[in-house]
């Protein structure tokens, strides 16, 4: 399970700014859009209220009416954060964990989402969870990050909704319950989070503690999608390509391939390659072909570095030059595609004994240079 990012200090306080619930709101008394120092919100500020002091400080992080200024917000976060406001601790232990307008400090950041969390604030006890599960600011503890998940799951968090069912989903901190998970899993993506949306659509498509459906898996993954969720894109794009749960339709696999592509994922990258190379659900096209299988080659897709193999091999889009394509040959076998193989060898048939060193030594080189990243 991919973890969800915390502690995002800009993203927070823009969702408070905007009226949102949920786990991006650290205060149920936030302002709605536009209001953070208007009115009445800038008379209590010089009243030195706790709430009008706690609004300063979105203000100048959001650099709302005043110049954006990450260490003025700090200062009046802390201001209001002694006198004990809930939503004011909570963006102070942001700040310290993304360190913006204090150093970094993960301690700090515990301290203070600790404070929040004590008051009751969901957002609070869903980042001290996270703290608790990565280990960060805290020594490594399941059971409480499963204790600090609950109690912000309970007010409906979507952040800890979805961590909640990872924890179920693991068996860390609790005793293992995918059917359990699933439930909570639900709860996330119905309220709109897209990582809880990609996995359940994941799940349906495995057919892994619910029965196999891809039009369920379809669904799911277009929620996602429609977020920006780069790997949903992916999955859907193959839904569409190879017409499980949908009709097939190389147009829309290619029009999602290419959203996750731009978004630097190298199978995206790699299939939208292979799309131009066909001319599948696009106009043939060697140059764009090349371009994207480069693209995901370099980060290490070993079938991207195939394509890229056959592109030079055959002078298709780029100059034909067997070197270099004995290079990318050579280097997509080493990455996992065994079928390359034949290819290297009859590129490496058609080199002079020198020319066989050199694209040797480039191969060694691309291997060093062009390894496989994380998920690829």
């Amino acid at each position: 399970m991919k973890a969800v990012a915390f502690g995002r200090v800009m993203i927070l306080a823009a969702a408070v700014s905007l009226g949102l619930g949920g786990c991006a709101a650290p205060t149920a008394t936030a302002p709605q859009g536009g209001q953070v120092l208007n009115g009445e919100a800038s008379k209590d500020a010089g009243q030195e209220s706790a709430e009008s002091q706690y609004l300063r400080g979105l203000a100048y992080t959001l650099g709302e009416e005043v110049v954006q200024d990450n260490k003025q917000a700090v200062y009046w976060y802390r201001k209001s954060a002694m006198q004990g406001h809930a939503g004011a601790q909570c963006m102070l232990g942001a700040s310290y964990n993304d360190g913006l307008g204090v150093p970094q400090d993960y301690k700090q950041a515990v301290y203070w989402y600790r404070k929040s969390a004590e008051q009751g604030n969901a957002v609070a006890q869903c980042l001290l969870g996270a703290a608790y599960k990565f280990g960060q600011g805290v020594p490594q503890d399941y059971e409480q990050a499963f204790y600090w998940f609950s109690k912000s799951a309970v007010q409906e968090d979507t952040d800890a909704l979805f961590e909640l069912g990872s924890v179920y989903f693991s068996g860390r901190g609790v005793q293992k319950d995918k059917k359990q998970a699933i439930q909570w899993f639900k709860k996330a993506a119905e309220q709109g989070h897209a990582v809880a949306q990609f996995v359940l659509g994941g799940l349906y498509f495995e057919g892994e503690t619910v029965p196999q459906d891809y039009k369920q898996a379809v669904y799911w993954f277009s929620k996602s999608a429609g977020q920006e969720h780069a790997e949903a894109q992916y999955r859907l794009g193959g839904m569409y390509y190879y017409g499980l749960g949908v009709p097939q339709d190389y147009k829309q696999a290619v029009y999602w391939y290419r959203k996750s592509a731009e978004q630097g994922n190298a199978k995206a990258q790699s299939m939208v390659g292979g799309g131009y190379s066909r001319g599948d659900g696009v106009p043939q096209d060697y140059k764009q072909a090349v371009y994207w299988y480069s693209k995901s080659a370099e980060q290490g897709n070993a079938g991207a570095q195939f394509g890229l193999g056959i592109m030079h091999a055959h002078g298709n889009g780029v100059l034909q030059n067997n070197q270099q394509a004995y290079a990318w040959f050579s280097v997509a076998v080493a990455n996992g595609a065994k079928a390359a193989s034949k290819f290297r060898d009859e590129a490496a048939g058609k080199l002079t004994p020198e020319a066989l060193i050199e694209a040797q030594a480039l191969a060694a080189q691309y291997f060093e240079q062009y390894q496989p990243k994380a998920e690829q």
